[in-house]
């Protein structure tokens, strides 16, 4: 299966064709291939731990919720779950299942009825309401079914947004959003707005706006949702390319069967209950 190049070109779909324009000289040399760029610029996820590392363990996770008359639904039904820098994981299971219930636990944004949870060494029971957002903005990445991105915006005016709301210097936002662009392939798209774009290139622009922050896990909610499949093959091919290149753990939610063959663990999930799946 061929691979996008992570940075310094562009995808399969948008790579010239031929040999270039005709120079006019008969039997001229061939120049020596160019040396390809290195994968990912530093400045995108600097290393602060061993590739491997663990950065998520769930544990005896229950979530309840408390309905009309007195009764009580059970979204989850003790998950356990370590994941570990690098790692490309895929969660399955139809509408209703749990999936988005478990990524709103594990990002922090609501609290577990019973269990435990903790993210790059804390647990999240002991944090409060500002701790877990500065979380949420600097070592979280999210990504979900469609691209949201503001369509009087450029490729790289969307992708530094966020930075430009956390207050980031701005040569630092600058650069890393296009260095966030490179690295998903659209070097030469970054000034193009949102409706300039195909389907795939603005989910590219969601993945590259996901990783302009350096974090060290993105959450990915059905981020193939609304692509065709072989473009949503494209998209997950280059997440898991990151994955492993730059070391980001990656969880994603997914009903394409493509999600589980690209996966490096599989899990299912049905009733609130998660069990290893297979590929």
């Amino acid at each position: 299966m061929q691979s996008y190049r992570l940075v310094g070109g562009e995808p399969p779909d948008r790579q010239p064709s031929g040999n270039g324009a005709h120079s006019g000289v008969a039997n001229a040399p061939t120049p020596p291939p160019t040396q390809p760029t290195p994968p990912i610029p530093p400045t995108i996820h600097p290393q602060s731990a061993p590739v491997g590392a663990e950065v998520l363990r769930v544990e005896g996770v229950v979530k309840e919720y408390k309905v009309g008359g007195g009764n009580v639904v059970t979204a989850l039904r003790s998950v356990n779950l370590v994941v570990r820098e690098g790692e490309f994981i895929a969660i399955r299971g139809r509408s209703g299942a749990g999936k988005t219930t478990l990524l709103n636990l594990i990002a922090g944004l609501d609290n577990p009825t019973h269990g435990r949870i903790t993210l790059f060494g804390r647990d999240l029971a002991t944090l409060n309401d500002a701790q877990r957002t500065t979380i949420r903005r600097t070592e979280i990445g999210f990504m979900f079914q469609a691209a949201h991105l503001l369509p009087t915006l450029t490729a790289r005016e969307n992708v530094g947004l966020l930075l430009r709301l956390a207050k980031a210097d701005p040569a630092e936002r600058e650069q890393r959003a296009h260095e966030a662009l490179a690295l998903v392939g659209l070097a030469t798209r970054e000034q193009h707005r949102a409706p300039e774009l195909s389907g795939g290139e603005q989910q590219r622009v969601a993945i590259a706006r996901a990783l302009a922050h350096a974090p060290r896990l993105v959450l990915a909610d059905e981020p193939t949702g609304n692509l065709d499949s072989h473009t949503g093959l494209a998209i997950l091919e280059l997440m898991r390319n990151v994955a492993h290149v730059a070391g980001i753990a990656f969880i994603i939610t997914s009903h394409d069967p493509l999600a589980s063959q690209m996966a490096d663990r599989v899990y299912d999930i049905s009733d609130g209950v998660l069990t290893p799946g297979v590929a």
